[in-house]
């Protein structure tokens, strides 16, 4: 398993603990996540090429491994996924630049 890999596996632990701990708030947390993530105006490849921008915008790598995979998944392709995270650069400046490192390791491991 490679490194972004192992981050989407440190999600799962996480939230396996947070079913035991707070199942009533992490329950709340994915039905909103569902509905929210749900195909309406946009489609699935289109929220997960957003939720990749906010990612690299909020310097999160769990969140650019589960997003990156998931615009992936959706049909996304490596030029879409470098598209949307540069648009986070655009809007955040050079933190989010640096951020760039983890999409580009993240679409190498999970292939593009």
């Amino acid at each position: 398993m490679g490194k972004y890999g192992q981050k989407l596996a440190e999600i799962e632990k996480l939230i396996g603990e947070l079913k035991k701990e707070a199942p009533e708030q992490i329950g709340a947390f994915h039905r909103f996540m569902a509905a929210v993530e749900s195909p309406s105006a946009l489609d699935a490849k289109q929220k997960e090429l957003i939720n990749l921008a906010l990612a690299v915008a909020a310097q999160c790598e769990w969140c650019i491994a589960l997003h990156t995979k998931g615009a992936l998944q959706a049909g996304a392709t490596r030029q879409e996924v470098v598209d949307a995270a540069m648009q986070a650069v655009l809007m955040h400046g050079g933190p989010a630049l640096m951020y760039m490192t983890p999409v580009m390791e993240a679409l190498e491991e999970f292939g593009s």
